[in-house]
């Protein structure tokens, strides 16, 4: 079993880090190797039970703000919500709970590149299982998928056909989560999207593979496409925000969509350009600051969500708290952030051509607008053989609809399994 993160001091926790994970061991299962060097280990989440206590210290001994009169969400996040969710995870949440259904489907650490990335890696039970990865976003994690692991591996155990199996891989983005981190200089999508080439195909052996993403997952998927198409079966999108192609004239439905994008951005884009411009300030605003690492991503799920004013609709607390979680006890809350700024540090020429790989786009009807451009304008950028408005869902489109999520995934995927 592998003890992470094993902190005895702030100073300390980035060391701890890396000496646990150079410890992270053999656990019975094969291991591929390269120039004497093992490149994947089995890996669990077991976090040391004082970090538990220290994070929940911290949440029951904050400060709280003044509260403003309001309780549907114009001013930010909703105190009362917050207060809520504190009260219930210092006197209910189960970590230990929490970390076992972590801990269900096998993972794993792997050497590439400069990186030790952490992934759930599960074998699909069917004839032709494809290779899928599938990568998250910010203030997303491996959370996200992890309803859909089950469906999209063995679909025949939950109602559907075993033709439709996948072998899933869901990777922990660099800076986040369990893998490692950048060292002092952001990375971005072109950079993750090389790391994820040489995991599907120097380290896990895959020569064809397809994608997934939204947020931040569909800029690396993006890349994979534009960078490495020979390898790509296909990607399928919930969101495209990356260097779409754009130069016909608009269309009416086109200029709605961009007045559309404009107003959004306008009311939401203040955190974008904060996490993008200064990243390490909001670095340490978050870090070792339970309460509002909290606040600051539920105001995210509340407000990129399908939800009502009762966000408990959308996403259980436990939902919500393990995500937060995932955060704290591996401190990445502040190099989660450091993406934004590789996003424009790490930039990738701007593309002209239309991308040749397969691809298939899911319309959740709460995404943002800007992440969401019309059929037409997907169609001069992509190679658009699948496209699917859905009835319900928003930005989180795989922890809100788990089950919508899927049988598109399985849908588009169907059309190149021939």
């Amino acid at each position: 079993m592998l003890y992470f993160l094993a902190m005895k001091s702030d100073t300390s926790q980035d060391t701890s880090r890396r000496a646990l994970l150079r410890m992270a061991g053999p656990l019975g299962l094969p291991l591929l190797a390269q120039g004497g060097r093992t490149r994947v280990r089995p890996f669990q989440v077991k976090v040391p039970p004082a970090v538990i206590r220290r994070i929940l210290t911290r949440v029951r001994e904050a400060r709280w703000p003044d509260r403003l009169d309001a309780t549907d969400w114009r001013y930010g996040v909703d105190w009362d919500y917050m207060k809520a969710l504190a009260t219930y995870w210092t006197a209910q949440y189960d970590w230990p709970r929490a970390e076992a259904a972590l801990n269900r489907h096998p993972q794993f650490l792997a050497g590439v590149g400069d990186f030790e990335i952490h992934f759930y890696h599960v074998r699909g039970h069917g004839p032709r299982p494809v290779p899928l990865i599938l990568t998250h976003g910010w203030p997303g994690s491996v959370v996200e998928f992890q309803q859909a692991i089950g469906p999209l591996t063995d679909p025949a155990r939950y109602g559907g056909s075993p033709e439709d199996a996948f072998d899933v891989v869901v990777p922990s983005l660099p800076g986040f989560g369990f893998s490692s981190k950048p060292r002092a200089k952001p990375i971005g999508p072109p950079t993750t999207a090389r790391l994820w080439q040489e995991l599907m195909t120097g380290v896990l052996g895959y020569s064809k593979y397809g994608a997934q993403g939204g947020d931040w997952g569909q800029a690396v998927t993006l890349q994979l496409a534009a960078q490495f198409p020979d390898s790509l079966i296909g990607i399928h999108l919930n969101a495209a925000g990356a260097a779409l192609v754009t130069d016909a004239e608009p269309t009416e439905e086109e200029r709605a969509w961009q007045r559309a994008s404009s107003l959004a951005r306008a009311t939401e884009f203040d955190y974008f350009n904060e996490q993008q411009h200064k990243p390490q300030t909001v670095a340490f605003a978050l870090s070792d600051n339970p309460l509002g690492a909290a606040a600051w991503i539920v105001e995210k799920m509340k407000g990129w969500s399908d939800s009502t004013d009762n966000l408990d609709a959308t996403f259980t607390k436990d939902q919500v708290l393990t995500n937060i979680m995932i955060y704290l006890v591996t401190n990445t809350v502040g190099t989660g952030v450091w993406f934004y700024r590789g996003f424009s540090e790490d930039a990738a020429p701007p593309r002209r051509a239309r991308l040749a790989v397969p691809a298939g786009f899911a319309a959740f009807p709460r995404e943002m607008p800007y992440l969401q451009p019309p059929r037409t304008v997907l169609e001069r950028s992509l190679n658009l053989v699948h496209y699917s408005k859905m009835p319900k869902g928003g930005h989180f489109a795989c922890l809100e609809q788990p089950q919508l999520f899927v049988e598109d995934v399985r849908a588009f995927f169907r059309k190149l399994r021939a």
